[in-house]
């Protein structure tokens, strides 16, 4: 049985089908308890990663000079009104969703996704709870393979992350985003969501429930997308001055297709107790993108996008050695596919210079 190496992310952790479904069976039954976790890293927001990129060879500017005068600096009594406003809300129970879809002034760039600290159940190995090699370990309180289960059975706990939940699903915000955007979608049938994806995916009307679900969660995703660069993209100029200038929504120009940029997939082997289907930007830059597999398990054929599920009996992303393959090959990028080897940390500068590019477009 493949072994876990310790500093993988959980969903990188490869297990064939047939041990994955070995392993579930003697898996202890789980606890939906809270109490005993470590608090994990919430998800997403913007941080400057200025830092890095000022080794990028002429980066470009994200605005005009007429963008820059519109996140220009607040006035010292404009300030002391934010700070009083921000003083009245903080006693408020904050409604993720809402701070989602609600209109947000534009800020002065785009940033890499930045985790901050929340008493969140831990969704990935960022805890510090000790991994257990070469089989899924049991459903424990603190046990970061089932930390999706308090989502699933309690998402009222969790409002800080939880976006949306319908009788079928729960959408969340991912603990440790790789990119700007980086939500989670989780199945609420409990005769599915303990299988692997190959296995849960078979059957035909949950399949089609969660392309469905997985469709709506990316218009939100396309819309937090939108929040957060449609100010610098050329494509949106258009729509942006028509909204300045008052125009109804229903008479904007359509401006840029942000589900386009919306990714949606399972990992091959996750090793996660709970399916889940991420749905993410394709940006990949986050100070949560620590390493080679975890770039590649978002832009290699480990990543199987929704919508080829089924899969054929004899399809080669069953197979573990080919997924194993897969982690280990060479850093590629996803855009202009210039291979960096095993250089990680340029692959990282690059991706800035990607981002910034693909901001403006």
């Amino acid at each position: 049985m493949a072994e876990i190496d310790p500093d993988w992310d959980p969903e990188l952790a490869v297990l064939s089908e047939k041990e994955y479904k070995a392993a579930k069976a003697t898996a202890k039954p789980s606890s939906s308890s809270s109490s005993g976790k470590k608090a994990a890293p919430a998800a997403s927001s913007s941080s400057s990663s200025s830092a890095k990129r000022a080794v990028a060879p002429s980066p470009p500017s994200y605005s005009s000079s007429a963008r820059k005068t519109a996140v220009a600096a607040p006035s010292s009594s404009s300030s002391t009104q934010a700070a009083a406003a921000a003083s009245s809300s903080s006693t408020k129970k904050r409604n993720a969703f809402a701070e989602l879809m609600s209109p947000k002034g534009k800020s002065a760039k785009p940033a890499a996704a930045v985790s901050q600290p929340s008493s969140r159940p831990a969704a990935n190995n960022e805890s510090e709870t000790t991994q257990t090699k070469g089989k899924l370990a049991t459903k424990k309180p603190g046990n970061w393979r089932g930390a999706l289960l308090e989502y699933i059975e309690h998402p009222e706990r969790f409002s800080d992350a939880v976006l949306r939940v319908t009788p079928n699903t729960v959408l969340i915000k991912d603990a440790f985003p790789k990119a700007m955007v980086h939500l989670l979608l989780l199945p609420r049938s409990k005769a599915h969501y303990e299988l692997h994806p190959h296995e849960a995916f078979e059957d035909p009307e949950f399949l089609v429930m969660m392309k469905r679900e997985a469709d709506s969660a990316v218009h939100l995703a396309a819309a937090e997308l939108r929040r957060q660069i449609s100010s610098f993209s050329e494509t949106d100029k258009a729509r942006n001055e028509a909204i300045d200038a008052g125009v109804p929504v229903d008479e904007l120009p359509a401006g840029r297709n942000y589900c386009k940029e919306i990714r949606v997939g399972v990992h091959a082997h996750p090793s996660m107790d709970h399916l889940h289907v991420h749905i993410i930007s394709s940006d990949m830059v986050s100070d949560r993108m620590k390493h080679r597999k975890h770039y590649n398990s978002m832009n290699t054929p480990f990543f199987i996008p929704l919508l080829a599920y089924p899969l054929a009996e004899d399809d080669k992303r069953r197979q573990t050695w080919y997924q194993n393959a897969n982690l280990q090959s060479d850093l590629v990028c996803m855009r202009c596919r210039k291979n960096f080897g095993n250089k990680f940390a340029d692959l990282k500068q690059h991706l800035e210079i990607e981002r910034d590019l693909w901001v403006e477009e």
